[in-house]
């Protein structure tokens, strides 16, 4: 593996709601090495977003605290003239929604050629060629016409493409990537993911991939971040956390995958949804209230992460004791009689 890119340190992102602000992310620690691609999953609503845009300090109306630090630098509260020296440049983000990420009223060749130009190449040749250069390497056929077309006029799959030549335009050393195959058939988001593994491969960049998606986490991940209710409750290497999942919610999300598995003929459902922002527990284990048949006692009162092995981390004792309801700790189906 080599050398982190990124560091985050027990960051937190508030959001205001009425007079008082709640955390979104809160106390989230990770860290991103070159040629890596780290994969954040959970459900929706659990921060894997606001974790993002934290990263890239898109929010407009958030406190952030704790430290970012991309190649040694904190940036968290870098002031904006400074940050877009990066964004763009060494730092590139895939946005989940390419309609919303595009200028409906810009042709496609101006708005990549503009984050060339604002980072430094002034020869509108010269952008063109990266352009088309650009076009073609995200497998987009006849790059010439496409150069001219509005956003509109182009399928959701090439309208995600577009986003990942602007976000991949000056070579960026970290890529965030934000669920970037969502409403996109099967093909092309495997199109798009082989692109995105090609692009780490050939630079040695970091990635982040955020997704719900558990298959894409098996075959692109290195190492897995498990998110939930603003905080990382496992952290392992891709293998480990399939083969070996502790966390109640990891397990519970692995279980929720539909197999071909004749044992498993009903599909698990996780009990409950993740709280608002404004009603989630501060203090005990977050996802005890999705998990009743635990006793209370198996849960720390102020959860941490612990290494339970070189790389593995869990948060909240709780994992000794879970299993699923309609079996024993030691994963026997109970017998109704």
């Amino acid at each position: 593996m080599g050398e982190p890119i990124l560091k985050i340190d027990n960051l937190r992102t508030s959001f205001r709601i009425k007079d008082d602000y709640y955390p979104a992310v809160d106390g989230v620690s990770l860290t991103v090495n070159k040629n890596e691609l780290l994969a954040i999953v959970g459900e929706s609503g659990c921060g894997k977003s606001a974790l993002a845009f934290s990263i890239m300090n898109l929010h407009s109306r958030a406190k952030i605290e704790g430290n970012i630090s991309f190649k040694g630098q904190n940036i968290a509260n870098l002031p904006t003239s400074k940050l877009n020296k990066l964004r763009g440049k060494d730092m590139g983000m895939i946005f989940q929604d390419p309609l919303t990420a595009l200028n409906p009223l810009m042709i496609i060749g101006e708005q990549i050629g503009e984050i060339l130009l604002i980072h430094g190449t002034n020869s509108a040749e010269k952008r063109k060629e990266r352009v088309i250069e650009l076009l073609n390497k995200v497998g987009i056929p006849r790059p010439e016409h496409v150069f001219n077309q509005f956003p509109h006029e182009l399928s959701g799959g090439m309208r995600q493409r577009v986003v990942i030549a602007m976000a991949i335009a000056n070579n960026p050393e970290l890529l965030i990537a934000d669920e970037p195959t969502t409403a996109l058939d099967v093909t092309i988001q495997s199109q798009i993911l082989d692109l995105i593994k090609e692009l780490k491969e050939e630079s040695g960049a970091g990635v982040i991939l955020i997704t719900h998606d558990l298959g894409v986490v098996a075959e692109m991940a290195d190492r897995v971040a498990v998110m939930y209710a603003g905080q990382i409750v496992e952290i392992a290497d891709v293998y480990t956390l399939f083969e070996n999942p502790l966390h109640p919610y990891t397990r519970s999300l692995l279980n929720s995958v539909p197999t071909a598995n004749e044992e498993q003929s009903t599909l698990h459902v996780i009990q409950g949804v993740v709280p608002a922002l404004q009603n989630l527990p501060r203090e005990g284990c977050r996802f005890s209230a999705r998990i009743p048949w635990i006793a209370d006692s198996a849960h720390e009162k102020n959860p941490q992460l612990h290494e339970v092995s070189p790389g593995h981390f869990v948060r909240c004792t709780c994992y000794k004791d879970f299993h699923f309801p309609d079996r024993d700790k030691e994963g026997n189906r109970h017998v109704v009689s």
